[in-house]
């Protein structure tokens, strides 16, 4: 974990608006609706300050059933890093010069650049500097980000979606997450790194 100026202690992080969620749906004469509009849920510091989460949605299940809103009432329970079966949206800011520990989810992480400009390493040393509206496919790859200013805070919107088991030269790929997994909720037994 790298060490950053002016920590959060809050989302947003100082210096970036704190955005809008508009849930849409459906009222009882079935015209289309805004349900909710919010600032999202399950807010937290991460390692220290060094960033802060902001979960706009999460399902359960993949298709989504949002049949009698049973989404929303799902999505008011904290997420893990990513759901079996199902999906996370969650939003991250980095303070100025936050960087994250190389690290390995195994889940297809969707991860889109709002504000700043954010370095994206893999494990194999290469390097790209995501810009905003740059996007980030990340197939189970070793990886760390960086905020690239020690004067700006940066933000990024992830979709967080379950895969299959990833196998690479015959091996199947484990979770390494180091103290990055104590910044979501547990995983349920048989699940996530849990799973055997």
């Amino acid at each position: 974990m790298a060490v950053a100026s002016g920590l959060c202690t809050e989302f947003p992080a100082p210096g970036l608006r704190n955005p809008i969620r508009y849930i849409t749906g459906h009222n009882s004469q079935g015209d289309s609706v805004f349900l909710q509009t919010d600032h999202g849920d399950h807010r937290d510091i991460m390692l220290g300050g060094i960033g802060a989460q902001n979960i706009f949605y999460s399902s359960g299940s993949n298709p989504i059933d949002v049949n009698g809103n049973v989404d929303l009432e799902f999505a008011k329970q904290k997420p893990s890093l990513h759901i079996p079966n199902g999906c996370v949206v969650r939003m991250i800011d980095f303070t100025p010069g936050g960087a994250s520990d190389l690290h390995r989810a195994l889940c297809l992480g969707i991860g889109t650049v709002c504000e700043g400009e954010v370095e994206l390493t893999l494990g194999s040393g290469e390097k790209r500097i995501l810009r905003p509206g740059d996007v980030s496919i990340n197939r189970g790859a070793m990886h760390k980000w960086r905020n690239v200013s020690n004067e700006k805070p940066a933000r990024m919107l992830f979709t967080m979606l379950d895969v299959e088991p990833i196998m690479v030269n015959g091996k199947t790929l484990e979770f390494e997450m180091g103290e990055l997994m104590n910044e979501y909720a547990e995983y349920a037994e048989g699940e996530g790194p849990n799973k055997k």
